[in-house]
């Protein structure tokens, strides 16, 4: 929202200045560019989404490729309904299973079969390659570093609250 004569301007808001809206626009652009193109590689080249492929690689290094839903959902920023919704999709698919958690009756784990980590290993490099081709290729390094840096700012800022 731009502060024109028909949006109400009070001293409680800090409006975008021209050059910060122009930065937000590319922000929400480019990240839904990036989103949509790997969304569409994993798809036409796994069969997965890149929802299970995060979740088979968060799987992948933890130990015993087991976490419970609850880190999952929160180091995905994930609710824990979309979660698992995810998760039964892949069950179904043999990648994933869920079980109770040990001395927790409450817990819930997920765990990476045999079948979820050969899916992974064999989606890695044409994901790897179309995150290169998408994001880092046409950045320079200077670029690509202050966009991890102001992302993991991003991060933590909201990790605080």
């Amino acid at each position: 929202m731009s502060t024109t004569q028909d949006a109400p301007v009070t001293t409680e808001t800090r409006w975008l200045d021209a050059q910060q809206q122009v930065h937000w626009r590319a922000f929400l652009t480019g990240s839904a560019i990036v989103t949509a193109a790997l969304s569409a590689q994993l798809e036409a080249e796994a069969g997965m989404s890149l929802s299970e492929y995060e979740i088979l690689v968060r799987l992948s290094e933890s130990e015993d490729h087991t976490l419970r839903m609850s880190q999952l959902a929160d180091g995905l920023v994930h609710s824990r309904s979309r979660l698992t919704h995810t998760v039964r999709r892949m069950e179904d698919r043999g990648l994933v299973e869920r079980m109770a958690c040990e001395g927790d009756g409450r817990g819930v784990n997920c765990h990476m079969t045999a079948h979820g980590y050969e899916a992974l290993v064999a989606a890695a490099p044409g994901h790897v390659e179309a995150v290169r081709r998408i994001l880092v290729d046409p950045l320079t390094d200077v670029q690509f570093a202050a966009l991890g840096e102001a992302m993991a700012a991003v991060s933590q800022s909201f990790e605080e609250k």
